[in-house]
Formats: C-alpha cells, sequence, structure tokens
C-alpha cells in the first residue's frame, strides 16, 4: 500500500540535522507496518496529478496557518474534498488535522489561551494517552458527522474521525523529547518564556507514539479494504 506524504512545511534545520524532515519522520513512525512511501511539496506548489496518485494520504504539520493567504492552501483543499470524494484515505497531523477540518467545513483559530506544548495527555474515550504537541492554532468547529475521538481541557477538538475518509490528530505522533527540545530553543524569542520553562515537565516519559502508529496503520489498511 502506497502513502503519499503532503508536505506543508520543512521542520528547522537543527530537527532536520538532528532525525530528519517530516518526510523521515513519517517514514519512521509507520515503518515495518508494509506501506511504501512518495512525497510532495505542496508548500512549494508541488501537487499529485490525482488522489489516486496514493491508496492513502498524510498532511503534514507546518508553521502556517490554515487560515493563511498563501497561493496552495486553496489548491490543497481542492485536493482534500476530492480525496474525500474518491474515498482516499487522509491522515492529518497538526497543519494537517486544522487543514483537513477547514476543507470540510470546520473552523480553524488561534487558541485564545495560547500555545500547547509538550508532553501531553489525551483522552481518547476514556484511554489517556501521552502524546507530544506544538501548536498555537486549533480546531474551533467541526462539521456536521464528524466524530470527535480525543480531547484534552485545552483542546477540544484534539483527533477526529470522518468516516472511513479521514482521521486527523492535533497532536504530532512523529515527534520525540528531543524534536521538542529543538523547537523550544529555535523558538525561543516567538514563546512566552514560562511556557519554555514548563516544557522539560515530564517530556522524557514514555509516549503513545506506537500505539498511535498503529491506529493511523489501521485507519488506512482498513478504510481501503472495507
Amino acid at each position: 500500500m502506497k502513502i503519499g506524504f503532503l508536505l506543508c512545511g520543512t521542520m528547522p534545520q537543527p530537527a532536520i540535522d538532528a532525525h530528519g524532515d517530516y518526510t523521515e519522520l513519517y517514514a519512521e513512525l509507520l515503518g515495518g507496518q508494509g506501506f511504501t512511501f512518495d512525497s510532495w511539496n505542496v508548500h512549494e506548489g508541488d501537487f499529485p496529478e490525482s488522489p489516486q496518485d496514493a491508496d492513502g494520504w498524510l498532511i503534514s504539520g507546518s508553521r502556517h496557518g490554515a487560515y493563511e493567504d498563501h497561493d496552495w492552501i486553496p489548491p490543497l483543499e481542492d485536493f482534500i474534498r476530492a480525496s474525500v470524494e474518491a474515498a482516499r484515505p487522509i491522515v492529518g497531523i497538526c497543519f494537517g488535522h486544522q487543514i483537513i477540518a477547514q476543507a470540510l467545513g470546520g473552523k480553524v483559530e488561534k487558541y485564545e489561551g495560547g500555545w500547547t506544548l509538550g508532553r501531553q495527555t489525551y483522552d481518547f474515550a476514556g484511554l489517556d494517552l501521552p502524546l507530544m504537541a506544538w501548536h498555537q492554532d486549533q480546531v474551533t468547529e467541526i462539521s456536521e458527522g464528524v466524530q470527535i475521538i480525543a480531547s484534552t481541557d485545552r483542546c477540544k477538538h484534539a483527533a477526529l474521525l470522518y468516516g472511513d475518509r479521514a482521521f486527523t490528530l492535533q497532536p504530532h505522533p512523529e515527534f520525540d523529547a528531543e524534536t521538542v527540545e529543538i523547537l523550544a530553543e529555535v523558538n525561543k524569542a516567538n514563546v512566552p518564556d514560562d511556557l519554555l520553562k514548563a516544557i522539560p515537565n515530564g517530556l522524557y516519559e514514555p509516549i503513545a507514539d506506537e500505539i498511535l502508529a498503529d491506529q493511523i496503520s489501521d485507519f488506512f489498511r482498513l478504510s481501503r479494504n472495507p
């Protein structure tokens, strides 16, 4: 099964030097699941010809906001809707989670409570799963029929399910503690100092990245083989 990565930005260079860019992070996250991978730099205007170019799609994180005025965002929204229509399953992570919601009738805004950073615990229908977070924007409204499958006190729409068409996550299962530390250093001029100082609290405790990797993989396989 071929998974196409729709890349909406790049990681900071120190993070790339340590662990690779989004392509490498997602390939490692989903490694051993029997997938092959290809990638398109949609933030540079590089798009697949059609949703049929892969069996499933994963839309990456980004430093951009889904609501910002960039030439590549409207065609990305068009591609999301075309993929849903073509029954090609889509997974969105962070920005990917937000742009899918926006493309399918939801709303994305800067969270009035500010940034959510570091290791956070997400309630997946009564199952508490710790995952890494790095975001200020959130999905604040969802369209009718979308299922909320994970939440926190700070993020109501932390994971969403659009039937067998899309599965999206606000947290970053592809991030580890070192990646978050690098992001904190790179972004220290943009993030309040008190939040940066709080990041190390529990940062190196275990996270549920393998559980989420299995959930993402199962979603791709089951959606393509109902």
